[in-house]
């Protein structure tokens, strides 16, 4: 089973991070893990829902008092669960301050809240929790504010979309050990998406409706060989094939099962998808209405 000691969770003190804290706190219960909690400080961040930041200044040298003010609002944010938070006050970029502390702690997973708000902009300026996600090592569970997700804790309904890629794979193992810590339903997909362009103009006779069968049984023994021979048949998750666009298959299989969790690797086909935020998994992130874990390999 997965082991998870070390949670970082940010915490602006937002409504979307109250929301990321009910998460962080679960996951902690669960894997027996300790979770710390950062608060950065800048003079120039505008706090806002979805961590976005309109300037920087010089690192603010924070005061005892300062520092104390900060930590008790931290931990009122926690509550009960409070009292076994380690409490870290940074100054600084926060997406910078954020990445380094996951790496020195190091954290097994970052609990970020997210606005996951659309459109131009929104794409081109970035917000902390884009830059957290394209750049962190470790496993990051976006969280989207509960004015806008239609999850529930604790997780009943968890969706892992497979590519088969070594990412997916490593997401797949934290998906079966969350179902199992949460009693939860777990649900494989596989989006086969349209035809390569370079299969249909081989210059050679191809009968598509045979190949799309074809890649539909082999896509279906792959997800078949990809569950671990120990699962019991009562845990056994279920496995699903559609066809279609892969974000967008996998948000209308999410919002058809009311998962929520979404599970996922995290891969690009080129260093552009990762820069504009245009590959499959940062769709899905932006865009779903649950929350996404995503892993790195």
């Amino acid at each position: 089973m997965r082991e998870i000691s070390r949670i970082l969770c940010p915490v602006d003190l937002s409504d979307v991070s109250r929301n990321a804290i009910a998460h962080a706190v679960i996951l902690a219960g669960w894997y027996k893990a300790k979770i710390t909690a950062l608060h950065v400080r800048n003079p120039l961040v505008v706090p806002e829902t979805d961590f976005r930041v309109f300037g920087f200044g010089p690192p603010l040298v924070l005061t005892d008092d300062e520092v104390n003010d900060a930590r008790a609002q931290v931990l009122m944010c926690f509550g009960s669960a409070g009292a076994d938070v380690e409490v870290l006050i940074d100054s600084g970029r926060p997406e910078q301050q954020i990445l380094e502390r996951a790496k020195s702690l190091p954290a097994d997973v970052v609990v970020i809240g997210t606005h996951g708000a659309s459109g131009f902009e929104h794409l081109i300026l970035g917000s902390v929790t884009e830059k957290v996600l394209r750049r962190a090592t470790c496993p990051v569970l976006t969280v989207p504010p509960l004015a806008r997700t239609t999850a529930t804790l604790p997780f009943r309904r968890i969706l892992c979309p497979l590519d088969f890629s070594e990412s997916s794979l490593a997401a797949l193992d934290f998906a079966l050990s969350l179902a199992q810590q949460s009693d939860a339903e777990l649900t494989l997909l596989h989006v086969i998406e349209g035809l390569a362009e370079e299969e249909s103009i081989a210059g050679r006779p191809f009968a598509a409706p045979e190949y799309r069968r074809d890649r539909e049984l082999d896509a279906a023994a792959k997800l078949q060989e990809v569950i671990p021979g120990s699962i019991s048949n009562s845990s056994r998750p279920t496995t699903r094939l559609t066809q279609g666009k892969a974000y967008r298959e996998i948000l209308r299989i999410a919002a058809e099962d009311r998962s929520d969790l979404i599970v996922m690797g995290v891969h690009g086909r080129n260093p552009l998808d990762l820069m504009l935020f245009g590959s499959t998994t940062n769709q899905v992130v932006r865009r779903a209405t649950c929350p996404v874990l995503t892993l790195r390999r």
